[in-house]
């Protein structure tokens, strides 16, 4: 059993490694159900568990200083590479349909919550409302809104299973109605959006050791300096110093991303090491108590979506959205930017970086989002 700080950090780390390089090495069809980072998280569950280290007062404090300072140094990091004047060069039309997808999943969740709150009772509402942060931007949203409405570490593996399940039976079907789109676009008197261009990000260089230190160094002490100003600002039951920390993290990285500094390579690279890292932190400290509860969420998930893509549909109809767009903008919500361009790919090459900026602009807004749907959970379960 481990029962110091050094081993236990040795383990995440391997843990947080080693599924992404058997993705990277072998590409198994288990990773197109199950992602490497849900990998991870019920892998250090399973670990944790299994009593493989001791839950003491100094591991304790490792695991609560590492989530202190690494999710506000994540979200500066993954906003690097958004631009937002990119983003509004994409036009109205574009934009029209980000948004309303966006109506349509909050009119989802809460639609669903009022549908299954007997069967929700306490704060049980809270991994639906990570998981809304997910459904927006990506999986630093969802844990940044566990951050911030102090979801216990027990309840996440619900809004990952949750969120990796529904995605995957998601992305299938966006891609098998692709062959729909005429007589989509006939019924919603909508032109075709496969001669769209946008232009692309500019080419980065690689990843040197040095940007590496530099980044890392930036990101942990804009963290630092954000969780001090945070201790300043006012608090509410719903707005804390942890909120705040969140919140100013990802302003400071917006501000950057607009800077000369933007330019330099590494941040993508290390957000999305740091990103598994987090995941791998916090299953250390859960285990799988509530775990028959999965059932639940995951029909919770399924309405969500299906809510979802009935009122985006209809939204098609009335203001004239084609399904190349509609797909592309609830894939960059659900799906995130990893997966967005592929589908985007699928339908015409042209649209891929629209699929990219999409997809940043739901990682600006994920936690925001997430935050208002776990403040109007919140009030309905008081009444």
């Amino acid at each position: 059993m481990i029962h110091t700080v050094w081993p236990y950090l040795a383990v995440m780390l391997l843990a947080a490694g080693v599924f992404p390089a058997l993705e990277r090495r072998y590409g198994w069809r288990l990773f197109e159900v199950l992602p490497p980072i849900v990998l991870v998280y019920l892998t250090v569950t399973a670990l944790a568990v299994s009593g493989l280290w001791q839950v003491n007062e100094e591991i304790r404090a490792a695991q609560g200083l590492l989530i202190a300072h690494m999710v506000p140094a994540l979200l500066f990091l993954l906003m690097i590479n958004c631009d937002l004047r990119a983003i509004f060069r994409l036009g109205p039309r574009v934009l029209a349909v980000f948004f309303s997808t966006t109506v349509c999943l909050f009119i989802a969740f809460i639609s669903v919550f009022l549908i299954f709150h007997r069967w929700l009772p306490g704060n049980t509402w809270q991994p639906l409302a990570a998981l809304s942060g997910s459904w927006v931007g990506g999986t630093a949203n969802m844990i940044a809104v566990k951050q911030a409405i102090g979801m216990p570490d027990t309840l996440l593996a619900m809004s990952l299973l949750t969120d990796a399940l529904c995605y995957s039976m998601w992305v299938v079907v966006l891609f098998a109605v692709a062959r729909l789109a005429p007589a989509f676009n006939r019924w919603t008197r909508a032109r075709s959006s496969a001669e769209m261009a946008a232009a692309d990000t500019a080419p980065r260089a690689p990843t040197v050791p040095e940007n590496v230190l530099i980044w890392l160094g930036l990101a942990l002490l804009v963290g630092a300096g954000s969780a001090a100003l945070a201790g300043h600002l006012p608090t509410s039951s719903m707005i804390s110093a942890t909120t705040w920390t969140i919140l100013l993290a990802t302003l400071a990285g917006l501000i950057a991303a607009h800077t000369p500094l933007a330019r330099f390579a590494g941040a993508s690279t290390i957000s999305s090491a740091m990103l598994i890292g987090v995941v791998a932190v916090l299953a250390s400290q859960s285990n799988f108590e509530g775990i028959a509860r999965a059932p639940l969420y995951l029909l919770c998930g399924v309405c969500i979506i299906a809510i979802h893509a009935a009122l985006l549909a209809l939204a098609a109809r009335l203001f004239h959205f084609d399904l190349y767009l509609c797909g592309i903008a609830s894939l960059a919500h659900i799906g995130g930017v990893a997966a967005t361009p592929v589908l985007a790919a699928s339908y015409a090459r042209s649209l891929v970086p629209v699929g990219i900026l999409l997809a940043l602009l739901g990682y600006i807004l994920g936690t925001g989002f997430g935050l208002l749907v776990a403040s109007v959970m919140a009030a309905l379960a008081a009444n």
